[in-house]
């Protein structure tokens, strides 16, 4: 099994990063892993700490329309070049916790990611360089509310909301470059997303060297690199998983805000 690094909350709130073991034992390392972060000897039992997002990124960078089939079902072209958003870091939510349905939207609709993890400042790089700049690997769920980002024109509203981000529930260090991405809804057996990442129209090494033309990408961020076909709708009382092949997967239920 690849090393699952993890960032948990103990019972006394402090946060710490570290790599969670077969047992779901947490051994903590002293800095983010990304920043060197090295073992120590304090180790966490299994009912001693929570755990939250792998991450808390200066800001999460997304990619849209970045799977041709994606693309068609939402009844545009594929970009010529990586339509790139921002979604905030206050929308970042763990694994295992609740989106929050705003009252201001009538069509909330989930989109399973995957994730890039930055591991280094990151400007202007080319896309052979990228690849040392993407540090891990983790899961992302891009809520979006449909109507209102129909209704704007431009995304921030439909995709900023608190908690429109679940992220994790870890990092893994490598990544099978065909994996499978899928997305369930409640206890459907077959999924509502399938695909597998290396259907993407702008790969990960593109997207990072992309973006670090437009923004320097801090250690800790976090780059989205897009949806595949299949989006669909969130209803209050739902709970949606994302699954990724090597990673895990990111479970959380639908609650009114």
């Amino acid at each position: 099994m690849a090393q699952r690094y993890v960032r948990v909350q103990n019972q006394e709130g402090i946060i710490y990063y570290g790599l969670l073991q077969i047992s779901l034992d947490v051994q903590v390392l002293d800095a983010p892993p990304w920043l060197q972060g090295q073992p120590t000897d304090l180790n966490l039992e299994p009912d001693s700490y929570q755990i939250l997002a792998p991450c808390s990124p200066s800001k999460i960078v997304a990619v849209g329309k970045n799977y041709a089939d994606h693309a068609a079902e939402m009844g545009t072209d594929v970009p010529s070049e990586p339509l790139i958003f921002m979604k905030p870091p206050t929308s970042i939510i763990a694994s295992e916790t609740e989106i929050k349905y705003p009252r201001q939207s009538q069509r909330v609709d989930y989109e399973g990611e995957l994730a890039l993890v930055i591991g280094d400042r990151t400007i202007d790089c080319t896309p052979e360089e990228a690849h040392s700049k993407i540090w891990g690997y983790t899961i992302a769920n891009d809520v979006t509310a449909r109507d209102l980002q129909k209704r704007d024109g431009q995304w921030t509203r439909a995709k900023g909301f608190d908690t429109f981000c679940p992220l994790g529930p870890w990092i893994v260090r490598e990544l099978n470059p065909g994996a499978r991405l899928q997305t369930f809804l409640n206890e459907d057996a077959n999924p509502v997303q399938s695909a597998c990442i290396d259907q993407m129209v702008f790969p990960p090494d593109f997207l990072v060297s992309y973006i670090s033309q437009v923004m320097t990408l801090q250690p800790g961020d976090v780059v989205l690199t897009g949806t595949p076909l299949g989006v669909g709708q969130l209803h209050v009382g739902d709970r949606v998983r994302v699954e990724i092949e090597g990673i895990g997967r990111l479970e959380n239920t639908v609650t009114k805000r």
